[in-house]
């Protein structure tokens, strides 16, 4: 097998972590994007390693049962919708075997603990239209002229489009007039091969529970947009309908970064405030924040339903961000602490207790491990994990277990990460109880879990 060479009658037999088709043909995989397990396609091939390949669908000779039709019209160059193209209920299925596979493998669970602790799928009955946040880089066509869309997989090349039907159908409307007052104002998009242009990236979010609106252009120096410029942007954005604040973040760095760590309200008060559940959560312009706002109800739910919070716990909320589980948990618990590497959502965190006349809950800004190492010997009834991609380190794993919670809540959303410090957790003697996959993330291969783990 050779780069180059074109391969018939491919049968694709399963997916891959990222939602890639599998095809083995003599026993060889080979790796095909956009393919579905029962297709069988025609593909090139484009890159070859000693134990596998890599190639490119040119056909689907024969369709999988399970393939449906895109709704979007750049499912299969754009980056975000990998498994777009698979009925939803095998795109939940994919990603409950996705998690038993990592637990199952890398986690060392026994496949009938597995069985016994697991719970159905958490999907959407609407998996369109519900992203909170998007992000359109800003750049040229070959012709000069202005244009946005996402990022084509592993790639900084932008595909070009206006609409994403995982968005809002008003963030178009917000991008061709922000497109529009670029081309009018002369605004030179950024090129990152040379550094220079202005406009780097548009940012819009929505707070689902009441609509408000904020629009957050990425430039590159605030010093070279004038007074006229910033008043005419404002002018631009203000008849927007449920606009609440538009803030402007520098990025000056030559980098593939999105956002910088500057901002300047331009409008309004500087962030947008939402209703999750019984909770109003105040949303700066560099908050995390879930982007599924309906799924992300369902899964502090499904946390403190796992907690089991009888008005009488100490609880530590690892990784807190805004202070989100943290209000949910302190409704329920005596007392909640929670720990955040980044002062400003420490911040957020604080206001949005305030907000919510939650009094007892506090919270610190420290590196999780950090915060453990200094305060070895905490006692907790439970501990809720929130962390990175990245998942824990091996010294804040360890320092957990020490704390003897009887109860540990593990939210992630990478399911390998997961299993691989949940297996830390079995060896100090905790057992898994329960799990379940939400599906935070329709049409992408994504997938978010919570996992209860019980002291044996």
């Amino acid at each position: 097998m050779n780069k180059n060479d074109i391969l018939k009658g491919l049968e694709i037999r399963a997916l891959s972590s990222d939602g890639s088709g599998i095809a083995k043909p003599e026993g060889f995989p080979i790796f095909i994007k956009d393919t579905l397990p029962e297709d069988v396609v025609t593909a090139k091939i484009i890159k070859v390693k000693k134990d596998m390949a890599y190639a490119r669908m040119l056909s689907v000779d024969q369709a999988s049962p399970d393939r449906v039709a895109a709704r979007c019209a750049v499912a299969r160059p754009c980056g975000g919708c990998a498994i777009q193209e698979l009925a939803y209920d095998k795109q939940l299925a994919f990603k409950d075997d996705k998690v038993y596979n990592c637990l199952l493998r890398i986690g060392g669970i026994p496949a009938k603990i597995l069985d016994a602790a697991h719970e159905a799928p958490l999907g959407m009955d609407k998996p369109w239209r519900y992203r909170n946040k998007a992000q359109y880089p800003i750049g040229k066509d070959r012709d000069g002229r202005i244009i946005t869309g996402f990022y084509a997989g592993r790639t900084h090349h932008i595909v070009e489009t206006e609409e994403c039907f995982l968005n809002p159908p008003e963030f178009a409307a917000i991008l061709r007039t922000f497109i529009r007052f670029c081309e009018e104002n002369r605004m030179e998009p950024y090129d990152e091969s040379t550094g220079r242009g202005q406009v780097r990236h548009l940012v819009i979010r929505k707070a689902f529970g009441t609509g408000q609106l904020m629009i957050m252009p990425v430039i590159r120096s605030m010093k070279k947009l004038d007074a006229k410029t910033r008043e005419a942007l404002k002018e631009a954005l203000v008849g927007i309908p449920d606009l609440a604040t538009v803030v402007l973040n520098e990025n000056p760095d030559k980098t593939n970064v999105i956002l910088g760590k500057e901002t300047e309200i331009l409008y309004g008060p500087g962030y947008i405030e939402d209703r999750l559940g019984e909770l109003t959560f105040r949303i700066g312009p560099l908050s995390f924040y879930q982007v599924n706002s309906a799924q992300a109800l369902r899964l502090y739910e499904k946390a403190m339903e796992y907690a089991a919070l009888t008005g009488k716990e100490r609880v530590y909320d690892l990784c807190c961000g805004i202070g989100t589980i943290s209000l949910f948990a302190a409704k329920r618990a005596a007392h909640v602490s929670g720990i955040e590497a980044v002062p400003e959502a420490i911040e957020d965190a604080r206001v949005n207790a305030s907000i919510n006349g939650i009094s007892n809950v506090s919270f610190t800004a420290a590196r999780v491990e950090a915060y453990l190492k200094e305060n070895a010997g905490i006692k907790a009834d439970v501990v809720i994990l929130d962390p990175p991609r990245a998942g824990m380190e091996r010294s804040a794993l360890d320092a957990i277990a020490a704390a003897l919670p009887s109860r540990i809540v593990y939210i992630s959303c990478d399911p390998a990460t997961q299993a691989r410090d949940i297996k830390v957790f079995l060896a100090a003697g905790y057992h898994l109880e329960r799990y379940v996959t939400v599906d935070q993330f329709c049409q992408s291969h994504h997938v978010e879990t919570v996992v209860l783990l019980s002291r044996v």
